[in-house]
């Protein structure tokens, strides 16, 4: 498995206002803006769904630029009036997310 992180892998939930969008590899400083660029392309789509559930299950590690990430993109999803929600969060993840006070943000529903 290659160190970026790709946010095309996407499958499409049984209702037509939602989608699930899986996350593979890694997100880190590195892989971030390629990331960035790909989810603002997403989020482009004049079809995108109410609720959007992103899925970090085959995310293999992080760093403290995905806890900046995850906030942008909940700022991102309040601004259109969307529904974001993570699934299967690494515990790396969760543990920077409450060392840096932010982890109720990124769990709220």
């Amino acid at each position: 498995m290659d160190d970026s992180a790709s946010a095309g892998t996407s499958t499409t939930a049984p209702a037509a206002s939602s989608e699930v969008l899986a996350l593979t590899g890694a997100l880190s400083f590195d892989t971030i803006p390629t990331v960035l660029e790909q989810s603002e392309q997403y989020a482009a789509r004049p079809d995108l769904p109410d609720r959007l559930t992103i899925d970090f299950a085959a995310i293999t590690s992080v760093d403290s630029s995905a806890v900046a990430l995850l906030l942008e993109w909940r700022r991102q999803a309040a601004l259109r009036g969307k529904r974001l929600e993570f699934a299967n969060l690494p515990p790396t993840l969760l543990a920077l997310a409450n060392l840096y006070g932010v982890a109720e943000l990124i769990q709220q529903p």
